[in-house]
């Protein structure tokens, strides 16, 4: 499949800085890749700055990944899941990277393909000086760390893949291959929103948990799976009493996707033509770039039509307005 060119020379240099980036970053963690040592807590039972653990595997990735800014590119900031926003010794910067070394990291630990490398690049800034959105990510790398595939996209320039670029055009919910999160989530509210449809693709489709959004939804673009379904944010913010069982099971955090998880592969979805929306159907383009908290995560469905995404909306709003009504019953 012939693909866009990535752009003209100052962006080609752009291009070719963030796919170094993740190569290196996949180069560093590659070897430890199942490796149970990695499963140690960080300082004992460290705390990322979304609230998620910080395995040993995660605090030598973001060590390299600070490394890899002062010696390569010392006038980019850049925001790590671990870290937050890290500014350039210099002063302000006009570009940010926004990096998840390690998106997937307990199936990098249990050795598994589900585990990638993330790497957007954008303003520091948007129009009229606003704070950064998603729609203002200009450039996408997803590199998966097992074997190596990446998905390199510009907006508007299009995808650059070494992987095949070819959605699935299913539309029978009974036929659908698809993947959802419960890593930090409720399993029965979860499970009430997406029961039904787990039970109706479970014999003639497939469902999968795989731990990872950037490699869910880069199969997506591969037509592995016809869709990626992450409610998640859609319950806390619409259901009574949600939040706090989030936090009960994120040990006093809520434990969504952020926007570190998504810029990259997001934008790799939309330059393939695939569908990305949160779990309302409403885009993420405008939602914040630089945060981690319980404000910033956002829901996602991620499809391979919009025919099909249409369908998967309507699953979940009968989903939500099934847990309200669980909610209000025992209320």
């Amino acid at each position: 499949m012939t693909r866009p060119a990535l752009g003209a020379t100052s962006e080609t240099a752009e291009a070719e800085l963030v796919l170094e980036l993740a190569l290196a970053l996949r180069e560093r963690v590659l070897p430890a890749l199942g490796s149970h040592a990695g499963r140690d807590h960080a300082s004992g039972d460290s705390e990322e700055a979304g609230g998620d653990v910080t395995f040993a595997i995660d605090a030598d990735a973001e060590a390299f990944l600070e490394d890899f800014i002062v010696r390569r590119a010392p006038g980019l900031a850049f925001y790590s899941e671990d870290r937050g926003l890290v500014e350039p010794a210099a002063g302000s910067a006009e570009r940010v990277l926004i990096v998840d070394p390690i998106d997937g990291t307990r199936p990098a630990l249990a050795g598994f393909e589900a585990a990638c490398v993330s790497v957007a690049l954008a303003p520091t800034r948007g129009p009229a000086d606003a704070a950064p959105t998603m729609g203002d990510v200009e450039l996408g790398c997803v590199v998966e760390i097992k074997s190596g595939a990446h998905f390199l996209a510009r907006r508007g320039g299009g995808l650059r893949s070494s992987a095949p670029v070819r959605p699935s055009p299913t539309t029978d919910l009974d036929r659908l291959f698809w993947t959802y999160g419960l890593r930090g989530r409720p399993a029965a509210p979860t499970i009430a929103v997406l029961g039904d449809l787990i039970d109706r693709s479970s014999v003639g489709g497939a469902t999968f948990d795989l731990g990872s959004a950037c490699y869910d939804m880069t199969r997506v673009i591969t037509g592995q799976l016809d869709a990626y379904i992450e409610p998640g944010p859609r319950l806390v913010d619409e259901v009574p009493g949600m939040r706090e069982e989030f936090e009960r099971v994120g040990r006093g955090s809520v434990l969504n996707n952020s926007p570190y998880d998504l810029a990259a592969a997001a934008l790799c979805a939309r330059e393939a033509g695939v569908i990305v929306t949160d779990a309302a159907g409403h885009p993420l383009e405008d939602r914040p770039l630089l945060g981690s908290g319980a404000e910033y995560q956002m829901s996602v469905v991620t499809s391979a039509s919009a025919a099909l995404h249409d369908l998967l909306i309507e699953e979940l709003d009968r989903g939500i307005a099934r847990l309200r009504a669980q909610a209000a019953a025992a209320s």
